[in-house]
């Protein structure tokens, strides 16, 4: 197995990105575009020996395409998924390697056809890698046309365990939907007494059922009492009132919320107007509740979540990471930003074990980063101090963390 300490050279990219004029082109400022590899004056000469790479050392300009929703309900996933790689693409780039990324990205609103649409205008302006979709419904429209166009797809956090099945050209940087879910019931067993659970979820949305479905199942299986479970729609995300009268009326002291952020900011409103206080504990989607428009964010203080990623952590990697989020967004990065950061990388670790060239075939490319793709150990920001390994099938084998909220920011409990 090769192995690989992404950690330390996504800091060596972060440095070279301050540092640029000791490391790489020797500008005094960034890249504006990010096809341009190395020193302007040399990128002719570049292209023309691009395609005279010699077999097996890896080089040129790859085109990388993101998909997810960048306006819409789940914006805060696809922007912050698009932001993160940027920064990735631009450290990378500042490096002034072999190999260059040129990044392109398209908004799908969350919505299966659109992400199709989205997909297809990547094709026709060149993607030759596919870092996407944000989310797993999407994903499921996207994966069949890339699988038949052969191009090699690596999603931040399409978490739905269909997303990889019988697609070979499919990996996950994120946990898949069923690991959450155990690792949810798990998590619980090990670390809370005499629990009363109740779970509430969105029985019209992959993502959230699969982890319910999971979830259930394991804490069945280390007898852990369930007391009650609620489901809502589309049509009925806005009220609650029922739901936790129920898992109040039940006696539930926890509340388990495979959901997103806007439904889960609803449910915690609601449930402090009602004066019931249970605690809450939340997967990945809820990653971006403190960022709600008009939420009384002290309404989350104690909220529970599984995440691989804590902006608070204090490895340099995590820091310098934050640190340029912050200073180029205003904002704080989230779980999804720091999967799309560490897909980056893992792609470019992919595309020098491999020794792939940007002349080459998409179906080439593809072929040879599915091959390399089980023989890669790699540390990053969402490996929670481990490494990320994957499977033939391109699900990531990775530790999640518990991060529970207080004053306003996520620690480690």
């Amino acid at each position: 197995m090769k192995k690989k300490n992404l950690a330390a050279l996504l800091m060596a990219g972060a440095m070279c990105f301050g540092l640029l004029a000791g490391c790489g082109n020797g500008n005094d400022n960034p890249p504006a575009d990010n096809s341009q590899s190395g020193a302007q004056e040399s990128q002719a000469a570049e292209d023309d020996t691009q395609s005279q790479a010699p077999a097996g050392e890896a080089g040129g300009t790859f085109t990388v395409g993101v998909i997810g929703p960048l306006t819409g309900g789940a914006a805060i996933y696809g922007t912050a998924v698009a932001n993160a790689a940027q920064i990735a693409v631009d450290e990378i780039n500042a490096l002034g390697g072999d190999i260059q990324f040129k990044l392109i990205s398209e908004d799908d609103t969350n919505d299966a056809e659109t992400s199709v649409n989205a997909y297809n205008t990547l094709m026709d302006q060149g993607m030759q890698i596919l870092l996407g979709t944000v989310t797993t419904t999407p994903a499921l429209a996207v994966v069949p046309y890339a699988y038949e166009d052969r191009v090699f797809t690596l999603t931040p956090s399409g978490s739905g365990d269909d997303v990889i099945e019988d697609n070979d050209n499919v990996f996950q940087v994120c946990f898949t939907d069923s690991n959450q879910g155990t690792r949810s019931a798990q998590y619980m067993d090990e670390n809370f007494e005499d629990l009363k659970i109740a779970v509430i979820y969105k029985n019209d949305d992959q993502y959230s059922q699969g982890i319910r479905d999971n979830f259930v199942a394991e804490a069945e299986s280390r007898g852990m009492e369930i007391v009650y479970e609620g489901t809502f729609n589309d049509s009925t995300s806005t009220d609650f009132n029922n739901q936790l009268t129920g898992a109040q009326s039940a006696g539930a002291n926890m509340i388990f919320l495979p959901i997103y952020y806007d439904p889960a900011s609803i449910i915690l409103t609601q449930a402090n107007a009602m004066g019931y206080e249970p605690t809450f504990f939340g997967v990945d989607g809820m990653d971006g509740i403190l960022s709600v428009k008009g939420f009384d964010t002290s309404l989350a203080e104690g909220v529970y979540l599984l995440t691989p990623f804590s902006a608070d952590a204090q490895d340099e990697a995590t820091q310098a990471f934050v640190a340029e989020y912050e200073s180029r967004f205003g904002e704080t990065p989230n779980q999804f930003a720091a999967d799309a950061y560490d897909g980056i990388y893992i792609i470019y670790e992919a595309i020098q074990a491999a020794g792939v060239t940007a002349d080459m075939s998409t179906e080439e490319i593809c072929d040879a980063l599915i091959a390399v793709m089980p023989t890669l150990s790699i540390s990053g920001l969402t490996s929670a101090g481990s490494e990320m390994t994957w499977d033939e099938n391109g699900a990531v084998s990775k530790d999640p963390a518990a991060v529970v909220i207080q004053d306003g920011v996520y620690v480690t409990p």
